[in-house]
């Protein structure tokens, strides 16, 4: 086939639709498509050597995307590599305009999307262009890296490891930046032999790196994508075996599953966590293998979180589980079918020792099946496990339908809980197509068809909506599968039948009686939902939306049986529904249609049989009835008239063929009731009208049951059964189309002929006032009208087109006559524009549950199109609609521009329903044609003139309307073209002046409001540079000599392209030009109004001027000089909004007009005297020692300054040097300081003059220092860039004139005058970036008291600000330029002078400065903590807070990272050993720790106990705070403070502890989610072990609350260490028999909870050790002792032994809530025996039986079937008896 097909077409197509060769009409296709194709080759090539952008090559792009939806990649391998090549070209020139990027991006992908169709031999695409744009946009994805990487060269990973490994500087935001690169760039499909220039060069270090990364910060989801793609495109060449607990431990992590009691969760775990897309790739790649390791671990997965599915259980981690659930199956079977049934590509395969074995699938069905089930029932609805199960079943039917089927069952026989009907059908949905196929894996699968369609029946029920609906689909699912026919008599008929293949023959019988009574349930369903009954005649006339979905559920159910039935049971049927529909009249509205519906059902399927019966008796009756004359005048008709009228009308939507013997006397009824004077009446016969039109005029599909050419075959040859559930073939769908014939053409044109020549001569002479017409009259005419161009539409030529000889092109014609009569005809105008056959928002709703019905029955494992010959039938008509809409020309012709004149008119008409109404035709209208926008502007602007006193309110808010636009369309007011814009945004701007604006409406106030915001939301800057680089014109060549199909149009001449060259500067200069001119014009209209302030000017069109001025700011092109000269006036403006936008304006001019400054390369290594090794080490080198601060050497004169090579950048030299690496040079080579006024530019020279303006000055800082929103102010980085844009441009020629200024606001402590000050301050610091040293130095002598000052004046509003101006100065800085202000915050912060609050804030500000230097002053950090270590004992908790988070950045730097060299920062491990020491009082007493209260400071020393304390709560606070921050936590160091905290922590839940306990609670809660390495373990379990032999029992008791949580957070660390899993064990089993009572329930509790999430399992040994214990005797009980006495208390050892026993077979019981293993029924027993022991025995027998009957009460029905009868007694006894209340 592929063959003929390259024959015809010359050439080998890629891959085109395959669907495109059953449309009746395929054969004209190929030429067609070589015509268009020809046609964009050559164009796109053209434009391209033209260098005409726009609109050439943009036009011509967006044609082959058409193309490509219309015809597939229906084009040579050549063209196809061209397309691609031309189109990465378009998208990464330099300085392209957004949206075109965004166009030309979306058809790349496209091409790229079917990656086998070229090879890495094919196509190779350059990296740098798009990491180039990539960094240039800023967009965090484009959307076309996901397919670019694979033709990526083999050298590229080498380069992209250069260019980014410099910027994995953890402590830096650039790590986010190079890890995203490494994620969308980092080539992973090189074939085998290339793997050493591929990820071998960075996998270990990668994967290091994230294995030692334990606080989840921000890059690691990065990371993770990234292993997952890397997994996935080379399964079996990588091993994971070593990573694969870490990988699952951190996933179960990742899931933040709540865990234990009162669990703190760390706010960044919520909001970094992994993307469930790709942790499911990752995990369906690592299984299978010869290890076998990850099935494991993934079964350990499931059945630890089991039980957070249980429908009872609920919170926001729920989402997560489900989804992960869902899309588990679907991966893995992608992966089976990339392995077993995919043609093989050029992608490396899978090896065979690596590809997934039967028994790895059966496992990993198993170990899913748990849990889905579970999910089935979840409160999110069971929409994910159905589709679980659906890929599951696809798999392993024999494992996955029986469970469904035993929970399906039950579910259909109970009436109470229609929950779980409706979750148990939509899984059965589901599964559907394994079960009804059966097969080799589950053969009695079909057998079950019978009864569970029987039985679904009652679920048509009229009270309970959602129920009806899923039976409806339930039904359809499955007699879409099936064909509907008795073959019980093939049982005697044929003898070659299997056992099942006999039994579904004779059940097959029972079909008759399901159609029956399925349409039983149908009439009572519509008995109960007719009019009448649902509701008073008054209210409304319409289906509800409830309504309508059932009648839709209901038509297509039945119109699916009726397809797939014998032609007996057809038989049957008609004659009853034919019976109920003619005997009974219905109403119209609701019932009505959902029988007349049913017939038409009836009537598509077998349309001879049916219209013999419903066509005379419809057409009798309605003759009889109209017989009568008076009838047409009525206003009111008969029902029986209109029930006929509708059944007719309904079930003439047939065969067109089958319809013509009819045509006569449908004819005649249409004469007779057209002109009926009831609306409703003539409504019914003009849908009469329509719908035989349609039929006859469309090209449609006839026929979809499953099997091609229907069930009418003896049983000798066929058996249906055969053909359950099977497949349609795509090669062999025989679709029988109805194309119109001869005779249904000369039908159409006569009815035409007929019915609307006369309507259209009526309005004629009624428009030209001949003869006059009621309204309704008009009306009624109109509505024929309009039904006619609906049902013939596909015929009539559209608008302007050739008209068909000897037919009168009606569509002209209607035209002519609609011209004339404006008013009522909006509907009909948008029927002329754009009917062609089908509506867009129709086809689109069609294809969407195409996809839907498609997902639900589709076969992803065998994949290759395998679905139901129905569905394959239905993608066809669509794919036909498709041409239809697309097809159509949308060039842009006269007529269109007349009719799109008159709906502008319509659409300001003063009817607002006429005007809604029209503006929707017009937006659809405005998105057909190309062109027609710049065509209909002026036109709408006329209305907002503010000269034409004509024009009403109502017609000004239509006008803004269409200039708003709807929400999906084009917005008129923000076009892509500069010409539009220069008319419209003056337009709006001037319409404040019409007389029809008035701001008292507040309708119109917000439509001003929404178009602002809509402009400023969607404008997107215009390109002003047009320029096409050389290397397109060179693919432009190529493509015009490129293979068959040859462009027709000529090669360009010289001088053509000569013309194109000038063409396009002249474009570029012509953009400009509008710019200016726009700048030009509002600058002037400005200040013209605000001379005549006489002219009342509302003050919202300043505000929208303002805001369209701002949108004109662009980087690539200076301002005019007016335009600066008014925003450098507008910062003194009244109006806040207006000073707003004019300080972000003149930063931004500043930022313009800075000089550039020269950079030179230098090479580290030759600074330092040291070689390059060419190892990777980070961290502390002595190659970068010279980068960090140095008290010693710092510049404090002139030489030492200018020798100081300085690096602003904190991330270089951390990780690796750059390349090479770029300073700036020496002073003397940069742009001169201090220039003149002469000297500067004349933009330069506005801003000078008005900032060496006192009163401007003063000004200026009055307005900035006032409070904006009253304690909502924060310092603001829009001003701080203003100040910091003067003081870099202009040095400190201000200074003088702000320094008065500046010691006024410091010495004021208000709020507004503070931040002023401090964004004053910020700016200079960072503005003096490239001053000379002298003037750096004097410039510090004033800052350094002005700092001090403000410093001490600090108030709790404003330390933030004073936070942020030191961080905003210290940021991308290098410390040794900025030694003055180090020097003088370290002063000495903790003074006391000003008392705790100024400390505290001291304290703040100096750490925002250190911290923005990182790694690079660890010196500071050293000096610090040393000045800190004597005050950690501080009194007052802000001071002692802050030191906490001081301290957790002083030791940010000492980090746990592969290749990291041991930091020259203090390290956390020394820190620790010293506290230790101080806090030994503490530890050695066995007293309770109280918290001191006396805070007397300096009454004499207090002694060390109470010191210790004091330093206990700062280190507290510091464990808090580092929590969250750090990367990795220091687990040896923080082991030794844990006895301690256990001594303190609390058990109960108290709020009205003090702080010192709360801290230690919260601190544990924390330190137990941390992520553990392997090598900590052993050493955690022996701190715990010690602590479990403590005397407090508050520290035993939360040892045990500590040990849950950390191994459910580490699970899989855990796991994999067989000692660590025995150690826990006895640990727990050990604290079992503490003497303690609460620490042996808590014991048992964590026993149940490690049982439950299976990281201990229940052995024999385990369970004999308990019932050992249970059997110890308890001592003789003597007489009563006196309850006082003191003996009593103290349980005797026995006790406490027995109740250990107890409490251990209570946890195995309460382990498993949701089942019942084969063990728990004889430990029951064992227990019970215990119900009349001594208390606290018998209390916890009790507990445990009430919380076993209250977890196994749901599913007792078959929890029951696990004991034996005489247990079953025992245990009702123990239930119900009375002890149970005691």
């Amino acid at each position: 086939m592929k063959k003929d097909e390259a024959e015809e077409l010359g050439f080998v197509p890629q891959k085109d639709i395959v669907y495109n060769k059953l449309l009746p009409y395929a054969d004209k296709l190929d030429s067609e498509s070589n015509d268009i194709l020809c046609k964009i080759k050559g164009n796109l090539a053209r434009a391209v050597q033209l260098r005409e952008l726009w609109p050439g090559v943009l036009f011509w792009t967006r044609k082959l995307s058409t193309y490509m939806r219309l015809y597939g990649r229906k084009f040579s391998k050549e063209d196809h590599v061209l397309f691609i090549k031309l189109l990465y070209e378009l998208v990464t020139i330099p300085k392209l305009e957004i949206s075109m990027m965004q166009g030309f991006a979306r058809l790349l992908v496209n091409l790229l999307k079917k990656k086998e169709l070229l090879s890495r031999e094919d196509l190779e695409l350059p990296w740098r262009p798009l990491y180039e744009l990539q960094e240039r946009i800023l967009y965090s994805k484009t959307e076309h890296l996901e397919c670019v990487h694979l033709y990526f060269p083999a050298s590229s990973t080498q380069e992209m490891l250069d260019e980014w490994r410099p910027l994995l500087c953890p402590f830096d935001v650039t790590m986010q930046r190079a890890v995203g690169y490494f994620e969308l760039f980092l080539p992973t499909t090189l074939p085998p032999e290339l793997h050493h220039q591929g990820f071998h060069l960075w996998f270990k270090e990668l994967m290091n790196l994230w294995v030692s990364v334990q606080n989840l910060p921000g890059w690691e989801v990065h990371l993770v994508n990234l292993f997952a793609r890397l997994a996935n495109d080379n399964i079996g060449y990588i091993d994971w075996d070593p990573y694969i607990p870490k990988i699952f431990t951190r996933i179960l992590r990742s899931l933040n599953l709540p865990v234990g009691t009162n669990q703190m969760l760390v706010p960044r775990y919520l909001t970094n966590a992994y993307d469930i897309g790709h942790v499911v790739i990752w995990i369906s790649s690592l299984l299978g293998g010869p290890s076998k390791q990850a099935q494991k671990q993934l079964s350990g997965l499931f059945n630890s979180i089991a039980s957070f599915l249980h429908p009872s259980n609920h919170g926001r981690w729920l989402m997560k589980l489900m989804k992960l659930l869902q899309r588990l199956p679907a991966s893995v079977v992608r992966r089976l079918h990339r392995e077993r049934y995919r043609k093989p590509t050029w992608l490396t395969p899978v090896p065979e020792i690596h590809k997934l074995t039967e028994q790895d699938i059966t496992d990993f069905v198993e170990s899913m099946m748990q849990p889905v089930l579970l999910a089935m029932f979840s409160k999110t609805g069971s929409l994910d496990a159905a589709q679980a199960l659906q890929n599951l079943a696809l798999m392993r039917p024999e494992l996955v339908i029986p469970p469904v089927l035993e929970k399906t069952y039950p579910a259909m026989e109970t009436l109470t809980e229609p929950h779980q009907l409706t979750a148990t059908l939509s899984c059965m949905i589901g599964v559907a197509r394994s079960l009804v196929s059966g097969g080799s894996r589950y053969p009695e699968g079909p057998t079950h068809m019978m009864p569970l369609l029987m039985r679904a029946l009652p679920g048509v029920d009229p009270n309970d909506f959602s129920k009806c609906m899923i039976t409806f689909q339930f039904i359809a699912t499955f007699s879409t599968l099936v064909p509907l026919i008795d073959c019980s008599s093939a049982v005697h008929e044929r003898n070659d039948l299997t056992e099942v293949e006999r039994e579904l023959c004779s059940a097959s019988a029972e079909f008759e009686d399901f159609v029956l009574q399925f349409m039983d349930r149908c009439f009572a369903l519509i008995d109960s939902s007719t009019l009448e009954q649902t509701r008073e005649e008054t209210e409304t006339e319409k289906m509800t939306h409830l309504e309508s979905l059932v009648e839709l559920g209901l038509s297509s159910t039945f119109s699916t049986i009726l397809t797939q039935c014998s032609m007996d049971i057809f038989k049957v049927a008609l004659e009853k529904v034919f019976n109920f529909a003619t005997t009974n009249i219905f109403e119209t509205r609701v019932a009505g249609r959902m029988v007349a519906d049913m017939c038409r059902a009836a009537a598509k399927c077998h349309p001879t049989q049916s219209l013999k019966l419903f066509v005379p008796h419809c057409s009798n009756a309605i003759t009889q009835i109209t017989a009568n004359e008076d009838v047409l005048g009525e206003e009111e008709l008969d029902k029986e008239l209109l029930w006929n009228l509708q059944l007719l009308s309904e079930v003439t939507r047939v065969d067109g063929d089958k319809l013509l013997p009819y045509s006569t006397q449908l004819v005649q009824i249409l004469q007779l009731t057209l002109h009926l004077k009831c609306k409703q009446g003539y409504g019914l016969a003009c849908n009469l009208l329509h719908h035989i039109l349609r039929s006859t005029a469309l090209t449609y599909p006839t026929d979809y049951c499953s099997v091609p050419g229907g069930f009418h075959q003896p049983f000798k040859g066929y058996l249906p059964i055969k053909d359950w559930g099977r497949p349609g073939d795509l090669m062999d769908l025989q679709i029988q189309w109805h194309v119109p014939s001869a005779e249904e053409v000369t039908f159409v044109f006569y009815v035409l002929d007929l019915l609307l020549q006369p309507e259209l001569q009526r309005l004629q002479s009624h428009a030209q006032g001949e003869q006059n017409m009621s309204r309704d009259d008009v009306l009624q005419s109109l509505c024929i009208v309009q039904h006619c161009l609906l049902g013939a539409g596909s015929m009539l030529p559209p608008l302007q087109g050739d008209p068909v000889p000897d037919l009168e092109n009606y569509r002209e014609a209607v035209y002519k006559v609609m011209r004339q009569l404006l008013r009522e005809y909006q509907f009909i105008i948008s029927d002329l524009l754009h009917f062609k056959g089908s509506h867009k928002n129709e086809f689109d709703s069609r294809w969407k549950s195409f996809n839907l019905v498609k997902k639900s029955m589709e076969n992803r494992l065998h994949g290759r199109k395998q679905h139901i010959r129905a569905l394959l039938i239905d993608r066809v008509m669509l794919q036909h609609e498709l041409r239809n809409l697309t097809v159509e020309g949308c060039l842009y012709k006269t007529v269109h521009q007349d009719l799109l004149r008159d709906l502008l008119r319509l659409s300001t008409s003063t009817y607002s329903q006429v005007r809604s109404k029209a503006q929707s035709v017009l937006f659809t209208a405005l998105g057909t044609y190309n062109f027609c926008c710049r065509d209909l502007i002026p036109h709408v602007l006329e209305f907002l003139e503010p000269g034409r006193s004509d024009v009403t309110q109502q017609q000004f808010k239509g006008a803004l309307y269409c200039l708003l636009g709807n929400h999906s369309g084009v917005c008129l007011a923000n076009l892509h073209d500069w010409e539009c814009i220069a008319q419209t945004w003056p337009a709006i701007v001037r319409s404040g002046l019409s007389r029809a604006m008035s701001l008292e409406k507040p309708s119109i106030v917000r439509l001003f409001d929404d178009l602002a915001d809509k402009i400023h939301r969607q404008y997107e800057t215009i390109g002003l540079d047009f320029t096409v680089p050389e290397s397109c014109l060179v693919l432009g060549l190529e493509m015009m000599k490129s293979g068959y199909p040859t462009p027709a149009e000529p090669m360009p001449t010289a001088e053509v392209v000569e013309e194109g060259i000038q063409r396009q500067q002249a474009k570029n200069l012509d953009a400009v030009h509008i710019v200016l001119c726009g700048w030009l014009y509002f600058t002037l209209w400005w200040v013209c109004v605000l001379h005549h302030s006489c002219v009342s000017r509302p003050w919202k069109f300043e505000h929208i001027t303002i805001g369209f001025l701002s949108l004109l700011l662009r980087d690539d092109h200076p301002l005019p000089t007016q335009a600066v000269l008014f925003f450098v006036k507008s910062l003194n403006h009244d109006a806040l909004i207006v000073r707003k936008v004019a300080i972000s304006a003149v930063a931004g001019i500043l930022k313009q007009l800075k000089r550039a400054h020269k950079k030179v390369p230098v090479d580290p290594f030759d600074l330092t005297g040291f070689t390059n090794s060419g190892e990777l080490v980070a961290g502390d080198r002595p190659d970068n020692r010279w980068l960090q601060y140095n008290s010693i050497c710092l510049p404090r004169t002139q030489e030492d300054w200018d020798r100081c090579h300085f690096v602003e950048k904190t991330h270089w030299g951390y990780y690796s040097w750059p390349r090479k690496l770029m300073l700036y040079a020496p002073l003397s080579e940069q742009p001169k300081q201090c220039m003149t006024r002469e000297e500067m530019t004349e933009r330069e020279q506005i801003i000078y003059d008005h900032f060496s303006d006192p009163i401007f000055i003063n000004q200026l800082i009055e307005f900035l220092s006032l409070e904006d929103r009253k304690g909502k102010d924060k310092f603001s980085p829009r001003r701080f860039c203003l100040f910091k844009g003067l003081f870099r441009n202009f040095h400190d020629s201000f200074l003088p004139l702000l320094q008065p200024h500046m010691e006024r606001l410091v010495a004021d402590s208000h709020e507004s005058t503070q931040r002023c000050v401090a964004e004053i301050i910020a700016g200079l610091i960072r503005g003096c970036k490239h001053w000379s040293f002298s003037k750096v130095e004097s410039l510090w002598k004033l800052l350094c008291p002005l700092l001090r000052t403000a410093l001490s004046n600090i108030t709790v509003e404003t330390y933030a600000d004073w936070g942020t101006c030191i961080a905003t100065a210290c940021e991308s800085r290098d410390p040794r330029k900025l030694h003055w202000l180090f020097e003088m915050l370290m002063e000495s912060p903790v003074n006391g002078e000003g008392g705790s609050f100024v400390d505290a804030c001291r304290l703040y500000v100096l750490q925002g400065g250190l911290a923005q230097q990182e790694w690079r002053v660890p010196e500071l950090l050293h000096r610090l903590l040393e000045y800190l270590e004597p005050k950690l004992t501080q009194v007052y908790k802000n001071v002692r807070e802050r030191i906490g988070s001081v301290l957790t950045y002083i030791f940010m730097i000492d980090v746990n990272l592969p290749h990291t060299r041991p930091t020259a920062s203090p390290r956390i491990a020394e820190f620790t050993e010293r506290v230790l020491a101080r806090l030994k009082p503490l530890m050695e007493g066995e007293e309770e720790i109280q918290n001191h209260v006396v805070e007397d400071n300096g009454v004499g020393e207090q002694d060390e106990r109470t010191q210790a304390i004091k330093l206990l709560k700062t280190v507290l606070k510091w464990l808090m705070a580092s929590a969250g921050r750090s990367f990795s936590t220091a687990v040896p160091e923080q082991l030794k403070l844990l006895p301690l905290l256990f001594k303190i922590a609390p058990v109960e839940n108290d709020d009205s502890y003090d702080e010192l306990k709360r801290d230690a609670k919260t601190c544990l809660s924390l330190m137990s989610q941390g992520l553990l390495y392997p090598e900590q373990i052993p050493q955690v379990l022996q701190m715990l072990q010690e602590i479990a032999g403590s005397s407090s029992w508050h520290a035993r008791y939360t040892v045990l609350t500590y040990l849950q949580i950390m191994v459910f957070y580490n699970l899989f660390t855990f796991l994999s260490d067989e000692q660590a899993v025995q150690d826990v064990q006895a640990l727990v089993i050990r604290l079992l028999e503490d003497e303690q009572l609460e620490v042996r329930e808590m014991a048992a509790t964590t026993l149940s909870g490690f049982l439950q999430c299976n990281f201990l399992s229940m052995d024999a040994p385990m369970q004999a050790h308990f019932e050992a214990l249970c059997k110890t005797r308890l001592p003789k009980r003597g007489k009563r002792r006196d309850l006082g006495s003191a003996v009593d208390t103290i349980p005797s050892a026995d006790l406490v032994r027995r109740h250990a026993g107890v409490l251990g077979l209570s946890a195995c019981i309460l382990s498993s809530p949701y089942d019942v293993p084969t063990w728990m029924p004889q430990l029951l027993m064992d227990l019970s025996a215990h119900l009349n022991d001594t208390q606290p025995i018998e209390m916890t027998v009790k507990k445990t039986l009430s919380n076993f009957r209250r977890t196994h009460h749901d599913n007792w029905q078959e929890h029951k079937q696990q004991f034996t009868d005489d247990q079953l007694l025992v245990l009702t006894d123990l239930l119900v008896s009375p002890c149970y209340y005691a």
